[in-house]
């Protein structure tokens, strides 16, 4: 690590942006020997939910029947608890130390997890009492980075530390407009507390006044959340693509839709959540994109990665995220966010404003 970085004893003293768990760390350089001291005013204790792939669209039609009510306050107990589990583990986060790149911020590692990053000494570099983690000094150039780090995460991935590589890279930087300091396979982006930034498309007809989404089953081939149900588009935001670029892409090879009809896509927002599990920690943005589409458009995936769709009454959509746990989490959030700006939740219900800022309980920078 450079010396110059020590003398700056940078301090992190908003790490999240949601006032609702105002956790506050505050990092001292390498030659304090205190751990970083974490508060947090709220604690999210969720019980997770077992999920099943093995559920059918019969299952969906038939726990969506109900008619929502949107002045039921009962109903956003289930939003609640939706938000809830992506944003588990807050807790922990005193078992984490930061990730150091050029002495910006980029990620947050486990303290355990960093037992296998000490075997690579010649790529990465510990502070004198392990208070952060950065990249070997002689590491100067982006593509030098990557290709030191990827060497290392082909090594964890064959002894099954980091399962799931996809050969994807994501952008290590310290915040969305910032310079990309080097990049990293997706699959690894969680153990070394990267923020991933991803697009999600809820994909509308809109018939006799009344909005219907389109739903997709995932692949039980996916390697992740296999057989769940997710947007007609979603897609993380990997290395060297805009996010309308990505937007495309992943419309096409999702839903076959066209530039012409993708380009149509509004930008409505973002939501965002923080989760730990163990050594990963995910800090996701999801950009949020509303597309009316014609009446008679029906998706056909091209990628293989969609197992089916179907047109649901946002109506039952909602009742599916309040009851049941068919959809993919994040996934929740973006249609939570939907029924919102769409009049499907209203400011009537108790807890509509606690509900409404927990959407994005995480950074949105």
């Amino acid at each position: 690590m450079a010396s110059g970085f020590c003398s700056l004893c940078p301090t992190v003293t908003s790490l999240f942006s949601s006032q609702a768990l105002i956790p506050t760390l505050q990092w001292r350089s390498s030659s304090s020997s205190r751990s970083p001291p974490v508060h947090i005013t709220r604690v999210l204790s969720v019980e997770t939910v077992p999920i099943s792939p093995s559920f059918t669209w019969n299952d969906v039609f038939e726990n969506c029947r109900a008619e929502y009510v949107p002045q039921n306050s009962s109903d956003l107990t289930g939003f609640l608890e939706k938000v809830d589990r992506c944003n588990r583990g807050l807790e922990k986060l005193a078992e984490f130390i930061p990730f150091v790149i050029e002495e910006q911020i980029v990620g947050y590692i486990h303290k355990g997890f960093t037992k296998y990053l000490r075997d690579f000494h010649d790529i990465f570099t510990f502070s004198q009492y392990g208070g952060h983690v950065t990249l070997n000094m002689m590491l100067k150039k982006p593509e030098e980075r990557t290709r030191a780090v990827a060497n290392v995460i082909k090594i964890l991935g064959n002894r099954g530390i980091i399962p799931g590589i996809r050969n994807e890279l994501y952008p290590v930087k310290p915040s969305f407009n910032a310079s990309a300091f080097f990049s990293l396979e997706r699959a690894a982006a969680p153990y070394f507390g990267l923020k991933g930034y991803a697009i999600h498309v809820n994909g509308y007809v809109e018939r006799d006044g009344q909005k219907f989404l389109w739903i997709g089953k995932r692949s039980l081939a996916k390697s992740t959340y296999p057989g769940l149900l997710d947007h007609l588009v979603a897609g993380g935001l990997p290395h060297g693509i805009s996010v309308c670029e990505n937007l495309v892409k992943e419309c096409k090879e999702e839903a076959g839709i066209s530039k012409v009809l993708a380009d149509r896509a509004i930008a409505v927002g973002a939501v965002s959540y923080m989760d730990i599990d163990r050594y990963c920690f995910t800090r996701d943005v999801l950009f949020c994109y509303d597309l009316e589409l014609p009446q008679d458009f029906v998706p056909k995936n091209q990628d293989g990665e969609v197992d089916s769709f179907k047109l649901i009454p946002v109506a039952q959509v909602a009742n599916v995220v309040r009851k049941t746990s068919f959809f993919k989490d994040s996934c929740s959030l973006v249609i939570i966010d939907f029924l919102f700006r769409h009049g499907f939740i209203r400011p009537e219900s108790p807890g509509y404003l606690d509900l409404y800022r927990r959407l994005r309980n995480g950074d949105c920078s």
